[in-house]
Parts: structure tokens; C-alpha cells; sequence
């Protein structure tokens, strides 16, 4: 069952890349982009650039993922927790690529895969071992996905075009706010959700101790 706060969401990510992509000007003015961010205080691209996509596959992919995942965060935390943590996660996960590629003004992204992930993450927190993702549990897709994108991250490939800092801030976003709502269901899992945070506590040693990205 969708919910209709859902359902708006998903048609207005779908309109908004179908413009997007048949109109270059109007996805140049509003997909993420650091220099435009920093430079001309274009803040509002945090936002707009979650509903601009590069083609149809990716949008649906982003959207069926969505779909897939929509009705465990509705049951757990109702249609305004849904936004908090979709627009939260596409906001810390936008804000998060701002910190990594400051010093890159060129650097541009598109999609709602961080928001997308923040829903991902926000079920596996709930229920780690009961919700599987690509016939896994939860919580070990939780740990390959969280150290390949901080592996690829700090190993970037030129061949590689995922926005991997968006996908691990709306991930941990939607992790967050999970466990800061339900305490007492995040500690009966704790064994599952530390096991998940390690590749996250390597990469914020990486990034804030060593300084490798930045």
C-alpha cells in the first residue's frame, strides 16, 4: 500500500526529470553544482537537483527502490516522518558532496539517490535481519553498500559516475533519525546496526583525521 504523501512524491520526481531531461536550461539551472552553490548562493539546487535524473533507467530504478521501501518508513513513522527523512537525507547528502568537492567548483550531480537511500536505511534500521535487499539480510547489504561506497569513494575511478558521498549522507541520515526515534528497537539491534557503521567510522577517520578527500 502506497501512501498519497508517497505516491506525490514519486509523480513529482517523475515530472520534474521529464522536463529535466527535455529541457538542458532548466536542468543546468537547477541540478547540484558546487560553484553555483559557493559562488552565486544557489541553495535551493540542494533541493531541486533530487528531482532531476540523467534518463529514464535512472529514474526508474531511484523510483522503484523508493516504492520497494516506502511502506516499512510509513508504517514506522507516518507520512511526515517519510519527508523528514527523504528531504533530510537528499539534504545532508547534497550537503555532505558540498564538503567533499568544495575545492571543486565543476563538480555536478543529479538524482534522488540520496533521499532514496535515506528510506533504504531508515527499514534496514528498524528491522536489520527481518528486511533483506537483493535476497540479503538487511544489515549485511547495509555493510557491503556502505564499504563500496566508502572504498570508491576513497579510491575514486574515472569510469565511476555514482554520486557515492549523496548515497552515504542520506544513508546515514536515515539511519540517525531511525534510531533517534526508536532507541529501545536500535539497542535490541545493535550488534547489526555497529556491524553496518564500521565502513562509516573508517571513512569519517579518513576524511576529519587524515584529511585524505578534502
Amino acid at each position: 500500500m502506497m501512501s498519497p504523501i508517497v505516491l506525490v512524491t514519486i509523480a513529482a520526481t517523475c515530472i520534474y526529470s521529464y522536463v529535466g531531461l527535455n529541457n538542458p536550461q532548466y536542468f543546468e539551472k537547477y541540478k547540484f553544482n558546487v560553484g553555483a552553490i559557493k559562488n552565486r548562493k544557489e541553495y535551493i539546487r540542494l533541493v531541486t537537483s533530487g528531482f532531476l535524473h540523467a534518463d529514464f533507467m535512472h529514474l526508474f530504478f531511484n523510483m522503484l527502490s523508493l516504492y520497494l521501501f516506502q511502506e516499512a518508513v510509513t508504517l514506522f513513522f507516518g507520512d511526515i516522518g517519510f519527508l523528514i527523512i527523504y528531504f533530510g537525507s537528499l539534504l545532508l547528502g547534497n550537503l555532505f558532496s558540498l564538503l567533499i568537492y568544495q575545492n571543486q567548483p565543476w563538480y555536478s550531480a543529479i538524482g534522488a539517490s540520496g533521499a532514496v537511500s535515506g528510506i533504504i536505511f531508515a527499514s534496514i534500521a528498524m528491522a536489520p535481519n527481518e528486511i533483506s535487499v537483493n535476497f540479503l539480510p538487511g544489515w549485511l547489504f547495509g555493510t557491503l553498500y556502505f564499504g563500496y561506497s566508502v572504498y570508491m569513494m576513497l579510491n575514486p575511478k574515472q569510469w565511476d559516475n555514482l554520486g557515492h558521498s549523496a548515497h552515504l549522507g542520506g544513508a546515514f541520515f536515515g539511519l540517525v533519525y531511525s534510531v533517534a526515534l526508536h532507541p529501545q528497537l536500535a539497542m535490541s539491534n545493535l550488534l547489526f546496526l555497529g556491524i553496518m557503521s564500521l565502513p562509516l567510522i573508517y571513512l569519517a577517520y579518513q576524511i576529519f583525521i587524515k584529511k585524505k578527500i578534502r
